[in-house]
């Protein structure tokens, strides 16, 4: 770790080697800051909206056009009609 007069003579050369363009440096350096902090904002934003968002809306039978199960059994029944033979055998 430096000591004081160590980091004096740091900032000393840093400004003889930047001194002219020391502020346009802290411009862009500002510049910089802000836009970061702006995407930084931004997300924070989307994880908001992302976590508050409402959860989907739960679908119904009738809005389905399906009144119970009892017509989803008629219409088998229909399609399927019970036979009084036994299923076939399964030889392995």
């Amino acid at each position: 770790m430096p000591s004081m007069p160590e980091l004096l003579v740091i900032l000393v050369i840093g400004l003889l080697i930047f001194g002219r363009r020391l502020p346009e440096v802290g411009r862009s350096i500002g510049r910089s800051i802000v836009e970061f902090k702006k995407g930084v904002k931004g997300i924070e934003d989307d994880v908001d909206t992302q976590t508050h968002a409402p959860a989907t809306p739960q679908i119904s039978d009738n809005s389905l056009g399906r009144n119970d199960s009892s017509s989803v059994q008629d219409a088998m029944g229909k399609v399927m009609p019970e036979s009084d033979a036994a299923p076939p055998s399964q030889n392995g």
